[in-house]
């Protein structure tokens, strides 16, 4: 049977990247390696870490729609390869992708079964206590990310499951439990791969 994909979304410092890590080291879920521009720091192998391309590489693959989505930062181009998760689910690997709010939306585009899960904090202080909190940002970006958060929660009713990380413990659970619960979602595939062992059997 074919692996499923779920995909986390949500506004910045939702806690995404703590929770997938979570997720990922409590589950058999595995984690898609995106492509890169950017050039293999020590100890990094390709195919590993990163795929590492060159910038005509990567414009290729653009062109020929070989990413889920792509961006660029800071000079450098970063990008989630349809055939790494393609060749993960084919394998009945359960696959995890941590995007952005919009990224969801071209994700589900690729993979119409994909189940959108939109993680937030429990309230509009609470989200900006934590971005003020990572000391990184000036009052403008702060303004820019909650403005962006804004329009972003207006986005949840086009997601399958919403999890609120109030306490992290919580919210963990409470995403293993809708990876629990799609996993025992009767399909069509699973019905004929059942039916066929209990025929043979």
């Amino acid at each position: 049977m074919a692996g499923l994909l779920f995909v986390i979304s949500g506004p910045s410092a939702a806690g995404k990247g703590t929770i997938c890590k979570r997720v990922l080291a409590e589950t058999d879920l595995e984690l898609s390696v995106s492509a890169t521009t950017r050039k293999p720091r020590p100890g990094e192998e390709h195919g590993r870490e990163y795929y590492f391309l060159t910038e005509e590489e990567f414009v290729a693959l653009i062109e020929n729609n070989g990413f889920v989505e792509h961006v660029e930062n800071f000079g450098c181009r970063y990008g989630t390869l349809v055939s790494d998760v393609q060749e993960r689910m084919a394998r009945g690997k359960d696959v995890i992708l941590e995007i952005d709010v919009q990224g969801g939306y071209l994700v589900r585009e690729k993979f119409p079964d994909c189940i959108l899960i939109f993680l937030i904090p429990p309230t509009p202080e609470e989200l900006e206590r934590r971005i003020r909190n990572r000391g990184t940002e000036d009052e403008e970006s702060i303004q820019n990310r909650l403005q962006t958060a804004r329009r972003e929660v207006k986005c949840i009713k086009d997601y399958d499951y919403l999890v609120i990380n109030d306490d992290l413990d919580v919210a963990v659970e409470d995403t293993k439990a809708v990876i629990r619960a799609e996993r025992c979602r009767v399909a069509e595939d699973k019905c004929s791969s059942i039916e066929q062992i209990f025929k043979e059997s």
